[in-house]
């Protein structure tokens, strides 16, 4: 009878009556704009949109993509671009080139007659 009254449905009078409904405040788009800033930065430039979305919702603040994804652009935030790879063999040149020895046919008859290994970067 008490939530007839009150117009309020019986679950929504126990959970308030209980502790209440946690109020979010929205932050302003200044405040907003300083907390992508400091994530940013602590990240290394690391996180574009996707990631720093969740990165807020982790934190505990409720984030919309569209509003994060316009303050980071119209605030030039970007994430970081892995490098290209860049080949560093150069097979241009005069200098002598070693043998191949075994011309890929790496069998062997008895141990340590042959052995291979591989070199990356010298």
């Amino acid at each position: 009878m008490l939530c007839a009254v009150l117009s309020v449905s019986p679950s929504g009078y126990r959970s308030r009556k209980r502790g209440g409904i946690a109020q979010r405040k929205r932050l302003s788009d200044a405040q907003m704009l300083e907390l992508i800033r400091s994530v940013h930065a602590q990240l290394k430039g690391a996180y574009g949109l996707p990631r720093m979305l969740k990165e807020l919702r982790a934190r505990g603040f409720p984030a919309a993509k569209s509003r994060v994804e316009r303050l980071m652009r119209d605030n030039g935030i970007w994430a970081r671009h892995k490098r290209r790879y860049r080949a560093t063999t150069d097979s241009n040149h005069v200098l002598p080139v070693a043998k191949n020895l075994l011309e890929r046919k790496v069998f062997a008859s008895e141990p340590n007659q042959v052995w291979t290994a591989h070199i990356n970067y010298v």
